[in-house]
């Protein structure tokens, strides 16, 4: 069998985004929402999922589930990813910080959205990877560093939004600082069998209001 081609992954890419679609009708009870905004599902249909994954799966990269990336790490299921752009539902004036750059697919989908990403990833050799792949894609927005995520990016800081990629018991304090007044903070909360999709509202006077939505499972947010 002949191996897939541009044009055949791109076929494959708008069956996702159409899943999507799906998935979120189906389950619009539970997220309050019965579509995503059409921006982040633009975004979707757009960026090359097949290549922030290692090669070999580049063909299973439009299924709509989560794929290994090495050091036990996977990158999220397309849903997912959809679900938690559109609840930071991030605009072309906003600075956006990722915990958790991964091979840096989260991290596209926001520049595609967000006027600067800053990305932040504890395991060098992803950093490395997305410092490599997202420029040649086109993604200038974005500025990647190798450290830990509870701790932000304290000389971008404040963030009009951010991200978490991975789970914690309770928000990173110094997160939840580096947020700005009237900002948001999207992430899964919980024990490892208990995870929630959540988002953290921060008003004009620095009070937080939590948001839960659906039961999610991400590897936990590594600290050094």
């Amino acid at each position: 069998m002949r191996p897939m081609n541009e044009k055949h992954l791109a076929v494959l890419r708008r069956h996702m985004v159409e899943l999507i679609a799906i998935y979120v009708e189906l389950a619009s009870e539970e997220l309050g929402r019965a579509v995503l905004h059409e921006r982040v599902m633009a975004a979707m249909l757009r960026v090359p999922r097949h290549l922030f994954v290692p090669a070999p799966l580049a063909p299973s990269a439009y299924e709509d589930m989560p794929l290994p990336i090495g050091f036990d790490k996977t990158v999220s299921q397309p849903f997912i990813v959809a679900l938690m752009t559109d609840l930071l539902a991030p605009q072309p004036h906003e600075a956006v910080l990722e915990i958790g750059t991964g091979l840096g697919y989260q991290a596209a989908i926001l520049a595609e959205l967000a006027g600067q990403v800053w990305s932040v990833e504890i395991i060098e050799e992803f950093a490395a990877r997305s410092e490599d792949l997202l420029p040649g894609l086109g993604y200038a927005n974005v500025g990647i560093r190798v450290g830990d995520g509870s701790r932000g990016w304290p000389e971008h800081a404040p963030f009009d939004k951010i991200l978490v990629t991975a789970a914690a018991e309770r928000p990173p304090p110094a997160l939840l600082e580096q947020l700005k007044p009237e900002g948001l903070l999207v992430m899964p909360v919980g024990p490892e069998n208990g995870q929630v999709l959540t988002v953290i509202d921060k008003d004009a006077a620095g009070q937080l209001k939590t948001r839960k939505f659906i039961p999610v499972r991400f590897s936990r947010l590594e600290t050094a």
